[in-house]
C-alpha cells in the first residue's frame, strides 16, 4: 500500500465532511465477504481528497479501492472473531473529535456551515466511521501485536530513506496545566434554579419550550431550539440521561444537575434505543470575589513552583481541579492524536496566545479559559517542551522514526495477511477496478 494511503485513512474519519457533490449513479464495485464497496464510496473519498488540496496522482482511485478492500477484509475477520466496540468507547472518541473540530472552527454553527450538515448528521456519520475504524484497528492490532523493531532496524530504516522522504517536523509543544474553578455561592445556584423553575412553569402554562430555549439557554444547542437529536443513553451525561429516560413525550423534567450545569429537559420522542430531547441549560455566575480566589490560588501555586517549593507535576496532582489531567501531573493530551504533543495550530486559542512567548519550563500567569464542558475556569500552564521545525533525525526524533520503522514492518505483515485472507474470503471486483494491484503493490505514479 502506498504511503499516501495514510492520508486516505485519516480522511475516512472526516467522511461526514462532504458538501454538495455531483450526482453519482451508484453501483457495487466490490464485494468482500458480506460487505459491499460502492462507487459512491470511492468517488466521495476521491472528491474529499481533491477538495483538501492533496496531490492526485494517476492511480489514486486504485489506492482508495485497495484501502476499502482491506477494511472490508478486516471487518469480515471481526465478524468471525466477534470483535465489537462498545458504544461508550465510540462516543468517547467521537466527543473528543467533535470538541477538537468545534474548537478549530470557533463554534458549532461555523462547523455546521462548513460541512453543510447539521450537528446531528455529523454525529451520525462520524459515529459510524469511528465504529468501523475502531473495529478494524482492533483486528489489525491483534495481527501485528508481536511485531517489534530493534535500534539496528531503526537506523537501517532511517538510512534507507531518500532525503526528500525524511519527514519535516513542524514546531510542536507539550504543555501541562493546573486548573481552578471559581466557587459558586448558594445565592447564585438559587438564582439559576429559580429562573429554570419559572421557565418550566411557563412551558406548563402553554409557552413553547423551543422558543424559550432560543431565548434563555446557555448551551450550544440554543439556536436549534435546545434540541440534541436522537442519541443513545450512553452518549449523554448520566444525570441528564436518567431524567430524560424517565419522561413521557412532551413532558418536562424537574431541574437536573449534570456535569454541564443545571437543566430542564423535554422529551420530544423516542426511536428504539435513541431519544430526542431538548433542554435549557444554565450555569451559576461566579462573583468577582470567587473569581479572584481562583486566581489567587493559582498565583500562589505559580510562586511556589518558581521558588522550587514544589514541582509543577506534583502541584497538578495535588491541587488541580481538572480530573482528566491532574492524574498525569497536569499533562494535556491532544484529543486529535491522543499524544501529548500539539502543533501550534492544534492548540486552543487562549492556550496559544498564552504560551507563544514562553520558554521551556516557564509557568504562565493565571488566565481565564473554558474546560471540555465549556465551563469557565482559570489555569496556569507550563511549557514542558518545544521543538523547532526541522528534518527528522535519530537524535531528536528517534521515537518518531522508530514508529515509522515499526509501521513499515507491520504493513509488511498486514500485506501478507491480506494475501492469505484473500484465499479464504469471497471477493468480487468490478471490471473497472480489476487492473488495480492489491495489498502493498504500488499503483500511483510519483
Amino acid at each position: 500500500m502506498t504511503r499516501k494511503i495514510i492520508g486516505i485513512i485519516a480522511g475516512i474519519a472526516f467522511s461526514f465532511a462532504g458538501t454538495a457533490q455531483p450526482f453519482i449513479i451508484d453501483r457495487v464495485v466490490g464485494v468482500v465477504g458480506d460487505f459491499h464497496i460502492l462507487q459512491s464510496d470511492i468517488e466521495q473519498q476521491y472528491l474529499q481528497m481533491k477538495m483538501s488540496g492533496m496531490e492526485m496522482p494517476a492511480g489514486i482511485r486504485c489506492d482508495i479501492f485497495n484501502y476499502f478492500v482491506e477494511q472490508k477484509l478486516l471487518m469480515a475477520q471481526a465478524k468471525i472473531d466477534s470483535v465489537e466496540v462498545g458504544p461508550d468507547e465510540v462516543e468517547l472518541q467521537m466527543e473528543a473529535r467533535l470538541d477538537y473540530f468545534i474548537s478549530q472552527f470557533g463554534s458549532e454553527e461555523e462547523m455546521e456551515a462548513y460541512f453543510n450538515k447539521s450537528i446531528f448528521d455529523i454525529r451520525d456519520d462520524l459515529r459510524e466511521a469511528i465504529r468501523e475504524q475502531m473495529t478494524t484497528q482492533r483486528v489489525r492490532s491483534s495481527i501485528v501485536e508481536d511485531v517489534s523493531t530493534t535500534p539496528s532496524d531503526v537506523r537501517s530504516f532511517y538510512n534507507s530513506l531518500h532525503p526528500d522522504s525524511i519527514p519535516y517536523i513542524d514546531t510542536e509543544v507539550k504543555i501541562a496545566q493546573i486548573v481552578a474553578y471559581p466557587a459558586y455561592s448558594e445565592e447564585a445556584v438559587f438564582e439559576v434554579k429559580e429562573r429554570l423553575l419559572d421557565l418550566r412553569r411557563r412551558v406548563q402554562e402553554g409557552e413553547d419550550f423551543g422558543t424559550l430555549a432560543i431565548l434563555y439557554s446557555e448551551g450550544p444547542s440554543a439556536p436549534r431550539r435546545g434540541e440534541l437529536g436522537y442519541m443513545l443513553r450512553s452518549e449523554l451525561d448520566k444525570a441528564y440521561a436518567d431524567a430524560a429516560w424517565s419522561l413521557k413525550e412532551g413532558q418536562v423534567s424537574k431541574i437536573v444537575e449534570s456535569s454541564f450545569g443545571f437543566h430542564i429537559i423535554q422529551l420530544i420522542d423516542r426511536r428504539g434505543e435513541r431519544a430526542n430531547t431538548r433542554h435549557i441549560l444554565m450555569n451559576p455566575k461566579a462573583d468577582a470575589n470567587a473569581r479572584q480566589k481562583a486566581i489567587y490560588k493559582l498565583d500562589s501555586l505559580k510562586q511556589a513552583i518558581e521558588d522550587d517549593s514544589i514541582k509543577f507535576d506534583m502541584a497538578a496532582k495535588r491541587y488541580s481541579e481538572d480530573e482528566r489531567t491532574s492524574v498525569n501531573g497536569g499533562l494535556v493530551v491532544n484529543p486529535l492524536t491522543n499524544a501529548a504533543t500539539f502543533e501550534l495550530d492544534q492548540l486552543d486559542t487562549r492556550d496559544y496566545y498564552t504560551l507563544r512567548n514562553m520558554e521551556v519550563g516557564d509557568v504562565s500567569e493565571p488566565y481565564e479559559s473554558k474546560d471540555h464542558n465549556n465551563k469557565t475556569c482559570y489555569k496556569i500552564i507550563q511549557l514542558k517542551s518545544r521543538t523547532e521545525p526541522h528534518r527528522a533525525n535519530l537524535r531528536q526524533d528517534y521515537m518518531l522514526l522508530q514508529e515509522m520503522a515499526l509501521s513499515e514492518k507491520q504493513q509488511e505483515v498486514m500485506n501478507q495477511w491480506y494475501m492469505d485472507k484473500k484465499k479464504s474470503t469471497y471477493i468480487r471486483i468490478d471490471k473497472s477496478f480489476e487492473h488495480c494491484p492489491l495489498f502493498g503493490q504500488e499503483t500511483s505514479q510519483r
